[in-house]
C-alpha cells in the first residue's frame, strides 16, 4: 500500500472500512470478516458487515422479513448486531444452471437469466450506494467481503461486489489466498498482475489461509511476495479444526464431511440435492457427539441411516425429478414403508406431497407434477415470497412431544394444504403475534400411516436444544439408546473461537495501521 493510497484511506469521510477479497470461492473471505467483526466490536467498535452482491442459497431472514445471505447474518451476529439487508442489498438465488431469483434489500424482484441481470446492474448500483451509505452513517468499520475472484478478466464489467466495491469505499484491501488448495504463492502474484494499476494501490496486505505444518516453511515465499509486489504479509492463519460457522454455498458442505463421525451411533442422512439451500439447518445436529450427520448422493448412502432428511431447495421441481432420476426418490420410499423417520423441510417438504402446482410458471414449465405420496399434503407455488422469523411448539408427530419449544424462519413461496390424512406439525407465532399452524405429519389412510413422516416450512428447527434434544432422543430410544440432553456448543463460544485463532496469527501492529481505527 503507497503512502499516497494510506492517505486516501485516512481522508475517506464517514466509518473506516477494510475489505476481504479472496483469489477465489471458498478462500475465507467470509470466515476472516466475521473474525474482524467480532475482534473489532469486543474492542467496544460499532461494526457491521457488508456484501455488496451475494450469490447463496444459504439465506437467513432478518427481524423485519427481509432476506440477505446467511454469511453476513453470521458476520452480523460476530459485530453483535441484527443482520439487516442493507448488509447484503443483492441476493442471487440460483435456481437453474443459468438464472436466479434476484433479491433487493431483502425482497424479490423476479428471476432473471444471467445476461438479464447484468443489464440490470446499471438500475440496482444506485441502491448498492446507497446502503453502504446507511451503514457508514451508523458505525466506525465497515467489513467488507468480495465474492469470488476479483481479477476475473471476463467479468471485469458486471463485477459489482469486488474492486467496484473497494473504490467506492476507498478502503484498504487484504487478499486472501487458500494455502489448501495449493498454488497460493502464483495466485496471489496473479492476481497483483491483473488488477489495474488504481485496484492495485488498494492491496494493503495478503493473508495465507488454512495452512497445515510448519508456517515457517512459508517464509522464502513470503519474501518473494514482498519483493514482487511490494505487499507485506498480514498472517498465515492455520486451518481452525472443527469450526462451525455458516457457509454461504454448498462448496462448505466439503467441509462438514471432513468432520464426520463414521462411527457415531445416530446416523442421519440428508438428501445433497442438486439445489440444496440452508443446510446449514442440520449443523446442530452434526454437533452432537453421538450423531453423524452425512450428505448422500446415490441410495446406497442411505443404507443405515437412524433418519433421513430432504432439505430445502431453490428449486423444488427439477431437484425432485433428479431424485427420481438418481434412484433416491426408490430408496426414500423403500425407507419410509420400512419404519424410517421422514423429515422434509421447507422444498423437501414439498416433495413429500402428493402434487405440486406451478400454474403461473414461477419455478418450472410443468403446471403439475406428482410429488413422493407421503404426505396427504398439495402445494400451489405462488408470486408472492414468504421471510418471517417464527416461534411456537410441535402439535406431536415424530419430532417429539407435543408442547416443545421450537423457533426459527420461514422463507418459500408455496402454499401447502392438508388433507385428511395429514394434521399440522407445528403451531407457529410469527413476529406481527398472529398464530397459524405449519407442516404436516400423517396419520393415517395408506401405506406410509406408520412410516414416521412429517415435513415443515421452517428453517432452524434444530437450533433450539429442547427440540433437537427431542428428536435426537426419539432416535436414540428407537435404537435402545439411553437419552440424554443436548450439548452442542453455542454459536457465540465457536465466534469467539474464530476470533482467538485469527488474531492470534496477524501481525498486530500491521493490523492496526491498516485498519486505522484509535484504540478504546
Amino acid at each position: 500500500m503507497s503512502a499516497a493510497a494510506a492517505a486516501r484511506f485516512a481522508a475517506s469521510p464517514g466509518a473506516r472500512a477494510v475489505m476481504c477479497l479472496g483469489t477465489g470461492s471458498h478462500a475465507g473471505k467470509s470466515v476472516l470478516a466475521a473474525a474482524l467483526c467480532r475482534i473489532y466490536a469486543r474492542r467496544g467498535f460499532r461494526v457491521a458487515p457488508f456484501k455488496a452482491q451475494n450469490m447463496a442459497l444459504n439465506s437467513f431472514v432478518t427481524p423485519d422479513g427481509g432476506e440477505l445471505g446467511r454469511a453476513q447474518a453470521y458476520q452480523a451476529r460476530a459485530a453483535g448486531v441484527e443482520p439487516h439487508v442493507d448488509m447484503n442489498p443483492v441476493l442471487l438465488k440460483p435456481s437453474s444452471e443459468t438464472g436466479s431469483q434476484v433479491i433487493v434489500l431483502g425482497r424479490p424482484v423476479r428471476h432473471m437469466s444471467v445476461r438479464e441481470y447484468h443489464a440490470y446492474q446499471a438500475e440496482v448500483w444506485p441502491t448498492v450506494t446507497a446502503a453502504y451509505e446507511r451503514l457508514c452513517a451508523a458505525n466506525d468499520l465497515i467489513v467488507i467481503e468480495g465474492a469470488g475472484s476479483p481479477a476475473e478478466i471476463n467479468l471485469r464489467g458486471q463485477d459489482i461486489v469486488n474492486m467496484k466495491v473497494a473504490l467506492l469505499a476507498q478502503c484498504p484491501v487484504l487478499l486472501i489466498g487458500d494455502i489448501d488448495r495449493g498454488g497460493v504463492f502464483a495466485s496471489l502474484v496473479g492476481h497483483m498482475e491483473l488488477f489495474t494499476p488504481e485496484e492495485r494501490e488498494l492491496v494493503a496486505a495478503f493473508v495465507i489461509n488454512k495452512f497445515r505444518g510448519d508456517a515457517t516453511l512459508l517464509d522464502s515465499g513470503i519474501d518473494f511476495l514482498r519483493e514482487r509486489t511490494g505487499v507485506p504479509t498480514l498472517g498465515v492463519v492455520p486451518m481452525l479444526a472443527d469450526w462451525r460457522g455458516d457457509e454461504e454455498d454448498s462448496l462448505g458442505i466439503a467441509d462438514r464431511r471432513q468432520r464426520a463421525k463414521p462411527g457415531a451411533p445416530l446416523q442421519i442422512a440428508v438428501v445433497r440435492l442438486p439445489f440444496i439451500s440452508n443446510y446449514t439447518d442440520f449443523d446442530p445436529l452434526a454437533d452432537e457427539p453421538d450423531v453423524n450427520v452425512r450428505y448422500a448422493t446415490t441410495p446406497a448412502q442411505l443404507a443405515g441411516a437412524a433418519a433421513i432428511v430432504l432439505p430445502g431447495t431453490k428449486s423444488t421441481v427439477a431437484d425432485l425429478a433428479w431424485l427420481r432420476e438418481s434412484g433416491l426418490a426408490a430408496a426414500v420410499l423403500a425407507a419410509a414403508a420400512a419404519g424410517t423417520p421422514l423429515i422434509g423441510v421447507c422444498g423437501g417438504y414439498q416433495m413429500l406431497g402428493r402434487r405440486i402446482h406451478d400454474l403461473e410458471h414461477i419455478e418450472s414449465a410443468a403446471e403439475s407434477v406428482h410429488g413422493l405420496g407421503l404426505l396427504d399434503v398439495e402445494t400451489t407455488f405462488a408470486g408472492d415470497k414468504r421471510t418471517v422469523r417464527v416461534a411456537g411448539e410441535l402439535l406431536g408427530g415424530p419430532l417429539g412431544p407435543a408442547g416443545t419449544p421450537l423457533r426459527g424462519y420461514e422463507i418459500h413461496m408455496g402454499r401447502t394444504t392438508l388433507g385428511a390424512d395429514a394434521a399440522p406439525l407445528l403451531r407457529l407465532r410469527g413476529a406481527d403475534g398472529a398464530v397459524h399452524d405449519d407442516g404436516a405429519v400423517a396419520i393415517a389412510g395408506d401405506a406410509f400411516a406408520a412410516a414416521l413422516v412429517c415435513g415443515s416450512y421452517v428453517h432452524g428447527l434444530f437450533d433450539h436444544p429442547a427440540l433437537r434434544a427431542a428428536f435426537l432422543n426419539r432416535l436414540r430410544g428407537s435404537l435402545g439408546l439411553p437419552a440424554r440432553e443436548s450439548v452442542a456448543p453455542p454459536v457465540d463460544d465457536d465466534i469467539d473461537r474464530l476470533a482467538d485463532h485469527v488474531e492470534a496469527h496477524l501481525d498486530a501492529d500491521l493490523l492496526e495501521g491498516i485498519v486505522g481505527l484509535d484504540a478504546r
